[in-house]
């Protein structure tokens, strides 16, 4: 028999997001020293509610948490998102960027809050992806450590080098994106000889001044924000934005929506130039392409330091392994 991991990861298949965080995660604990297995769910059928959905998601990541428990022994055990956790054989950590007691209001979540209450004093470790993300959690719970997936910063462009594209927005979920409420915006905003790129989507039809990509892999989706000068986003709740985030690390300017829910990318982006935030879309594109703030890069690439791959491995191999593997913590180093 093989010998006991160090660490099971269990995944949903759910959305590209995670599924970069979940591989940054395993990568980060690989780099921390410890052996680690994956677990996937495969592909999660689509189904009519959030509680039927969730459901489904739940037992299929139960059913596959226990077949990597039989087969590797873990030590220990991160379950990637609330959800993963809810049905779980075995207690472990969860790395979550929101809570179901936030997104799941009324009747979207009567039967997740109440387990998820129970998973969240359960578990030996919480590990936020931001500060935000547990601010609608119940007070009993166990001790948590932020530990955002991390964002790549790509080489700068070239001083001199042209931004040719005036906009751009990912729109994987049009609904949950409003794509429509974007276009509306665009089309009010736009001056002759300006496109709206828009990212995430097939059989998209796009309308005078928009143009699609499609669906675009991470690397082609950061050379295209390289290309921007201005990333677009409306939602009325944002989980954490990892597209937000990788936007504002390429360079672009975000001119977003001031949504509730975790959205680091909306403090960053406030800081950097509030004028780019608020429900007036239309005024805050003009203003970030005709008159952007002079300090707009410096600020960001301050705000971006915390969700660098750096940080994440030290606070892996000095706080969170060392809890998760012994129990106890560990004496942290200057």
């Amino acid at each position: 028999m093989a010998p006991p991991v160090d660490v099971l990861v269990v995944c949903i298949d759910a959305t590209r997001g995670w599924t970069e965080a979940n591989r940054e995660l395993e990568a980060g604990l690989r780099r921390a020293g410890a052996s680690v297995e994956t677990v996937l769910t495969g592909p999660v059928p689509r189904v009519r509610t959030f509680a039927l959905t969730d459901l489904t998601q739940a037992l299929m990541a139960r059913r596959a948490a226990a077949r990597g428990i039989a087969r590797h022994h873990p030590r220990a055990i991160i379950y990637c998102s609330i959800t993963a956790a809810l049905l779980w054989p075995r207690p472990g950590a969860i790395f979550l960027d929101a809570t179901a007691h936030e997104n799941r209001p009324g009747r979207h979540g009567v039967w997740q809050r109440p387990m998820e209450s129970r998973r969240l004093a359960q578990a030996p470790l919480l590990l936020p992806w931001s500060e935000r993300s547990l601010v609608h959690a119940p007070a009993q719970r166990a001790p948590a450590f932020t530990l955002p997936p991390p964002i790549e910063v790509p080489a700068p462009v070239p001083d001199g080098a042209d931004r040719d594209l005036a906009a751009i927005t990912y729109a994987g979920d049009p609904v949950k994106r409003r794509l429509e409420h974007m276009l509306a915006a665009w089309h009010r905003a736009r001056r002759p000889g300006e496109t709206l790129t828009v990212c995430g989507l097939d059989g998209f039809d796009p309308p005078d001044g928009v143009r699609s990509a499609g669906r675009v892999s991470r690397d082609q989706f950061r050379r295209l924000l390289q290309r921007s000068r201005v990333f677009l986003a409306a939602p009325q709740r944002e989980d954490h934005g990892i597209a937000a985030l990788e936007a504002l690390a390429c360079g672009c300017r975000l001119v977003t929506t001031a949504a509730r829910g975790a959205y680091p990318a909306l403090d960053i982006a406030r800081a950097a130039d509030p004028r780019l935030v608020g429900d007036d879309l239309a005024q805050g594109i003009r203003r970030a392409l005709d008159e952007p703030a002079g300090e707009y890069a410096s600020v960001v690439a301050r705000r971006l330091a915390p969700f660098t791959a750096e940080v994440m491995d030290r606070q892996l191999a000095d706080v969170i392994l060392p809890r998760l593997l012994t129990g106890r913590p560990a004496a942290i180093r200057a």
